[in-house]
């Protein structure tokens, strides 16, 4: 017995397109719930608000063609149904997992054919844009540019990268947001209590704390909030009320884990990893322990992760403190040696200790100079005296002749020149009075003495 047998024959066997009730296709609770109007639309109230452009442009059936960009159950393609329902344009949905340029043209000729015909415009909804090549996405060029269809895209992508940038030129880029826990919540409570298309004819009741766990564990998407619902109201049976009380068991039981929003080759891989590096850069541990847990728990790669961190040892930390890059190089060993999870406490102590280690990028700084220097200056000969002299011809050639062997004299140094004529007083390091860095400033002072006080 399925819960739409349950729930009575005003909810049963609804197809695809929701319009014969003879159906054995049943539709999931989100795809029957979808708005068909901006008043039930919940959310995005930046873009279709009272008043936004992109509002009064599908009210007024002046649509351009446009890219819809935002995370998972954000409202993607229930925005692009809508906006169909408003300006009453035939909807031709189409994925660019499945569809390829031979379908792109089908429709486009069906729209000629209805747009000659009966005089209605077609919105072709392309779900996944991002999913299509270079040269798929060229073909959709043509008919966006002589009007046969109105263009209307879905990533979770960002289009800069995604979308060829002809396209982009002709569209309009909308961002949208993740749902916000109130509204995901409003969602939730308006598909309970709907007896057209929710799940007010099953008599569910929601626990208080079953309903802000699905909140928060929906992450936003609106998807994952009314699948995990309705499956929760399937496993619940009824009291001796006839009320079903879905509680916090039921709930958690159907959700399992939360979905994490993460993509390893796409923006949240490259967000996070950028969050980690500047949160460990402000010294704030508690902050780079999120950001690190966030890809972890996602799946992300370790080592992806504390290569990171070995560069940033270097750039961020140097020689104010030298023992980070091997505090960050044995993280790396104990995750290869001891795998995941055990290997993510390693990872932990390694961001922590980076958070709180004094900072210095003067190692970063002069690298830099130096091969600003290699790349646009004179590669001159190494000094001869620092050249090394194995034969008896390259010492009759000068190798090696004045050198100063620095263990001969007090302290250990002595000073003499190392860098070839043209750049002899040249410097790149310029240490900071971090941490370490100060003890480093102090020796140099002490052995180079004027020569520390030139400037870049």
């Amino acid at each position: 017995m399925t819960l739409f047998d349950l729930g009575g024959p005003e909810l049963k066997g609804r197809k695809d397109t929701g319009d014969s009730p003879n159906s054995s296709i049943v539709m999931p609770l989100a795809a029957r719930m979808r708005p068909r109007n901006f008043t039930e639309y919940v959310g995005q109230q930046h873009l279709i608000g009272e008043g936004r452009v992109l509002r009064k442009s599908i009210e007024s059936d002046q649509l351009p063609s446009l890219i819809l960009w935002g995370p998972p159950g954000s409202g993607k393609t229930t925005l692009a149904h809508v906006i169909a329902n408003v300006s009453r344009s035939y909807f031709a949905p189409m994925s660019a997992v499945t569809a390829g340029v031979a379908d792109l043209r089908r429709v486009v000729e069906e729209a000629r054919i209805r747009r000659k015909s009966t005089g209605q415009r077609t919105i072709l909804f392309i779900d996944e844009i991002h999913r299509f090549n270079k040269s798929q996405q060229d073909a959709i060029l043509p008919y966006v540019e002589n009007g046969e269809v109105t263009f209307i895209g879905a990533t979770t992508e960002n289009p800069s990268f995604e979308v060829i940038s002809a396209l982009l030129s002709r569209s309009r880029v909308f961002t949208l947001n993740a749902l916000t826990d109130e509204e995901i919540r409003l969602i939730i409570e308006r598909a309970l209590k709907d007896k057209e298309r929710g799940l007010a004819s099953l008599n569910g009741s929601l626990a208080d704390d079953a309903l802000d766990n699905l909140v928060v564990m929906s992450n936003g998407d609106a998807r994952i909030a009314l699948n995990a619902l309705e499956l929760a109201a399937q496993a619940t049976q009824p009291a001796g009320d006839g009320v079903r009380k879905i509680d916090l068991a039921a709930i958690e039981d159907s959700l399992q884990k939360r979905a994490l929003l993460y993509d390893k080759a796409g923006d949240q891989h490259y967000d996070l990893i950028s969050a980690l590096h500047k949160t460990l850069r402000g010294s704030d541990p508690d902050a780079a322990l999120y950001w690190l847990g966030r890809m972890l728990e996602a799946g992300e790669d370790p080592l992806y992760i504390v290569r990171r961190l070995i560069r940033f040892a270097s750039e961020d930390v140097g020689m104010a403190d030298p023992q980070a890059l091997v505090v960050a190089v044995a993280a790396q060993q104990a995750v290869h040696f001891i795998g995941m999870p055990e290997g993510n406490l390693a990872l932990a102590q390694a961001v922590v200790y980076l958070a709180t280690a004094p900072k210095s990028n003067s190692l970063y700084a002069a690298y830099g100079r130096v091969q600003k220097d290699v790349e646009t200056t004179r590669n001159d000969p190494v000094p001869l005296h620092l050249r090394n002299a194995p034969t008896n011809l390259m010492k009759n050639l000068g190798y090696g002749k004045g050198y100063k062997y620095a263990h001969d004299y007090e302290g250990h140094f002595v000073e003499q020149q190392n860098l070839p004529d043209a750049i002899k007083a040249k410097r790149f390091y310029f240490p900071s009075e971090q941490g370490y860095e100060k003890t480093i400033l102090a020796r140099l002072k002490a052995w180079w003495g004027a020569r520390m006080e030139k400037k870049e």
